[in-house]
């Protein structure tokens, strides 16, 4: 079967295409929601938001068309995983280890770890609301309008505030000395 095939049968309230689509997507929604949340929240709460992914797709089975259902699915998987941290009140600060990247050694780990806490400090150092805008924008994807209806600002404000804010953050970052301005900018 391919996803064409499955979107027909889903569209007919055929639970063989739903099959198909989870068998098919199952993981990559999964890492959509373990991203967002797994820092935050229990495995049972990510399975539980995946749960919900593959229910509004079946409520709304006649939606999604061949060839966008990987962006439609991750749209929803981003959307209820935003709503779960929303409703469990989660926290929007800069965890320790948020930006921790994946090195080939003790060394290079330990270069990353550096390079990670200068990125978080430099966000931080950004303050209200502009960090919260940043951690909301690139960790928890979400969209100029959405945070600005959270923030009571703008969907162009906040895209402004954005645009200040890297010019800041490359100031903050170069220097120092030691950031390559194009690491992480």
């Amino acid at each position: 079967m391919d996803e064409k095939r499955a979107l027909a049968l889903l569209a007919k309230g055929k639970e063989e295409g739903l099959a198909w689509v989870m068998d098919a997507y199952g993981a990559y929604v999964g890492a959509v929601v373990w991203n967002i949340l797994g820092r935050t929240m229990t495995a049972q709460d990510a399975e539980e938001t995946v749960s919900d992914v593959f229910v509004t797709l079946w409520r709304n089975r006649a939606k999604p068309r061949p060839g966008q259902l990987k962006g439609y699915l991750g749209h929803i998987a981003r959307s209820r995983a935003i709503n779960k941290l929303r409703q469990a009140g989660g926290d929007l600060a800069l965890e320790e280890d948020f930006l921790e990247l994946p090195g080939e050694g003790p060394e290079a780990l330990a270069e990353g770890r550096e390079r990670d806490e200068a990125v978080r400090r430099a966000v931080q150092s950004l303050g209200p609301p502009d960090s919260e805008i940043f951690v909301r924008h690139y960790y928890y994807c979400e969209s100029a309008a959405q945070i600005g209806g959270r923030l009571g600002l703008t969907a162009e404000a906040v895209r402004q505030r954005l645009r200040r804010g890297r010019e800041k953050l490359r100031l903050i970052l170069t220097e120092g000395g030691s950031m390559d301005e194009t690491a992480y900018l």
